[in-house]
C-alpha cells in the first residue's frame, strides 16, 4: 500500500462520522424539529411528549429549570445513543447529562455516571423534583443516568431509543432505581 492509500485511509478513518456538537446547523435542526412537532400534533395515539412536562404549581426556579430542560429535549430529541459519544451523531447518558447540564444551565458535571453520582446532594425518591438527576444500576457493572423533568418523568439517553422521556414508575426503571442527586 502506497503513503497516498495510507493517508487517505487514516483522513476517512479519523474524519468521516465526527460530528462535533453544534455541528448540525441550528436552522435544519429547528426545521426537522418542526417537522416532527406537526407529524406529532397529527398523530392519534398518546405519545409522552415536551407537553408532559406540564406540572401543577411550580415555582418560578422551577419554571426555569423546566424551560431549560424543554429546549435540550427540543434539542437532542432523538440523538441515537452511542457509547462514549457526545455529539448529534451519537450520544451516551452520561455524556448527554454532561451536556445538558454545561450549555443549558453552566454547571460541570463529571463524564461518567460513576462520578455523577458523587456530586451534589443525596435526595429521597419521595422528594425527587425537577432537574434532579437520577441514576440506575442496570447490570452487574453498568449504570444510567437522566434528568427529571418533573416529579414522575426523566429525560435519558435510552440504548434503544435514543434521547428520550420516561417515566420513572415503569417497572424496568423502578427495580432498577438506585439513588438521586440534586446539583441545582
Amino acid at each position: 500500500m502506497s503513503v497516498k492509500h495510507l493517508l487517505l485511509l487514516w483522513v476517512l478513518f479519523t474524519a468521516c462520522g465526527m460530528v462535533k456538537r453544534g455541528a448540525i446547523p441550528w436552522e435544519e435542526r429547528a426545521k426537522k424539529v418542526e417537522a416532527e412537532k406537526i407529524e406529532e400534533s397529527v398523530r392519534p395515539e398518546a405519545t409522552i411528549s415536551v407537553a408532559t412536562m406540564e406540572s401543577t404549581a411550580l415555582s418560578k426556579d422551577e419554571k426555569k429549570v423546566r424551560s431549560k430542560l424543554d429546549e435540550a429535549f427540543k434539542d437532542w430529541k432523538g440523538v441515537p445513543y452511542l457509547l462514549g459519544g457526545n455529539g448529534y451523531d451519537g450520544v451516551d447518558c452520561s455524556a448527554f447529562l454532561q451536556i445538558v447540564f454545561a450549555d443549558y444551565f453552566d454547571v460541570k458535571l463529571p463524564r461518567v455516571t460513576v462520578d455523577q453520582m458523587k456530586v451534589g446532594k443525596s435526595v429521597k425518591k419521595n422528594n425527587i423534583r425537577i432537574g434532579d438527576l437520577v441514576f440506575f444500576k442496570t447490570g452487574r457493572k453498568t449504570m444510567h443516568a437522566g434528568v427529571m423533568i418533573n416529579d414522575q418523568q426523566f429525560m435519558h439517553a435510552s440504548t434503544s431509543s435514543g434521547v428520550m422521556i420516561s417515566a420513572l414508575q415503569e417497572r424496568y426503571w423502578n427495580d432498577t432505581y438506585l439513588t438521586t442527586r440534586r446539583v441545582l
